[in-house]
């Protein structure tokens, strides 16, 4: 038993929710050996089997939404409403994931008639997925499913924020899976990093932070383990003059302000056209000041959030809502809107991941797109215009993974973007992903009158 633990506190006002132990090095150790022995058999497991699995954990999972919501917000502060829907996009993944699995297959080759050439996908081996706490349902599903349907073996460590919900998925998609295939392990950083590090770990999968997916990158260039990154992003939302300011600002409300700004994808800094950029903030205020949001994951990340706000404000950005610390318990953070900001500050520059509006006034739709797409970041971007020509710009000229046209979110199901610069390296998602839990063998297969 590690003499480690990890202490949960309510966002809402900051008493214990409960406090875990920490896995020690030996229950990594144990993981890591315990995996490796269930892959073989895995492996050979027939697809269909295997997606059978993932159907009914599905089915579990559904049927244990309301538990899971509630404990992701007891953990987070996650609307709970929002939290339920979390968990079933977490079932219909899994669904997708088995519906695929079965036809993920490789190819044939034309060589010698006396012989058989072919392209086989196999298994990677043991995949360790380091999950999030902003979705923690939803998004471990996705890599979960992936990498099992594939015949993976899986270690999932999720987030330090939500040991519970992470800890009570695994029970739930463990009990239609042979013993080992899926191995759950409760920790903190060091205890991804022990996972992260090992040179018996086939596939690192991580959605967090940029400066984690670094550190990560740097050991599996050492233990030539693969890695899936989806890391920090700055989303740019580009307004043009000829959309209704009104509409622009509810659309730039719900991407800065949903999840309390806690998303990958939220917007993250916004240019407007200066011919709509008095009625644009006029309306983004008033809808931030009648926004009443639940509380931030916790105050550290409360800290980090105002410290963004406070930097902008010291270098000259107006506040024009909210941006003041709330007192009383809990991690509570109002929806704030600032105007005035220029591309140095930190609002502008990096990943604030919290209902915060950054507004930047620009004089014409180029400069808008050349701001948008600075930046060391590459994960996604908004635009909303009226131009079909200002649109086929955007998405040809934005160097990001995902490009939405007049909405903030949304999207087909299946999508598998890759994430570019500093938002990370490889697919999440859509079929794609069955190819990056894979790897190919080629096959020449001679008949003996071949060798005649």
């Amino acid at each position: 038993m590690s003499a480690r633990t990890i202490e949960i506190r309510s966002p809402e006002d900051g008493t214990p929710v409960w406090e875990l132990p920490t896995a020690s090095d030996k229950d990594v150790l144990d993981a890591r050996e315990a995996v490796r022995k269930a892959l073989p058999e895995w492996a050979r497991t027939p697809a269909a089997e295997r997606a059978a699995a993932l159907h009914a954990a599905a089915s579990s999972l559904r049927e244990r939404a309301d538990e899971l919501a509630r404990l992701n917000h007891e953990e987070t502060g996650r609307d709970l409403a929002e939290a339920r829907e979390g968990v079933l996009a977490g079932a219909a993944t899994l669904v997708q994931y088995a519906e695929l699995g079965p036809l993920h297959r490789g190819r044939s080759l034309l060589g010698a008639h006396e012989a058989v050439d072919m392209m086989v996908p196999e298994p990677r081996g043991v995949v360790v997925a380091l999950t999030p706490w902003n979705d923690p349902v939803a998004v471990s599903c996705g890599l979960i499913a992936a990498a099992l349907v594939t015949g993976n073996v899986v270690i999932h460590k999720p987030s330090e924020r939500c040991p519970r919900t992470g800890s009570v998925l695994g029970e739930v998609l463990g009990e239609h899976l042979p013993p080992n295939v899926l191995i759950t392990l409760v920790g903190d950083g060091e205890v991804g990093a022990r996972l992260a590090i090992s040179s018996d770990v086939d596939v690192i999968a991580h959605v967090g932070s940029t400066a984690t997916g670094r550190e990560i990158a740097g050991a599996a260039a050492r233990t030539g383990a693969k890695t899936l990154l989806e890391n920090g992003g700055n989303d740019p939302l580009l307004i043009d003059s000829d959309v209704d300011p009104e509409w622009a600002a509810e659309q730039a409300a719900l991407g800065a302000f949903a999840n309390c700004g806690q998303i990958c994808t939220s917007v993250e800094r916004i240019y407007v056209h200066q011919d709509i950029a008095r009625p644009f903030l006029a309306a983004l205020s008033r809808i931030a000041t009648g926004t009443t949001l639940p509380p931030l994951v916790d105050r550290r990340h409360r800290d980090h959030v105002h410290g963004h706000v406070l930097e902008a404000l010291a270098r000259g950005a107006e506040r024009v809502a909210g941006g003041e610390m709330p007192s009383g318990p809990g991690a509570h953070y109002p929806a704030t809107v600032l105007s005035d900001c220029d591309p140095g500050m930190a609002v502008l520059a990096e990943e604030t991941f919290g209902p915060v509006a950054p507004v930047r006034v620009v004089r014409d739709f180029e400069q808008g797109l050349a701001e948008a797409a600075s930046g060391r970041y590459g994960l996604a971007a908004t635009v909303l215009t009226d131009s079909s020509s200002h649109a086929q710009r955007a998405w040809r000229e934005l160097p990001v993974g995902t490009v939405k046209v007049n909405a903030v979110f949304g999207g087909a199901p299946g999508g598998a973007a890759q994430p570019r610069g500093a938002s990370g390296t490889g697919y999440g998602y859509g079929p794609e992903l069955l190819d990056e839990m894979t790897t190919t063998k080629v096959l020449h297969l001679a008949t003996a009158e071949g060798r005649r």
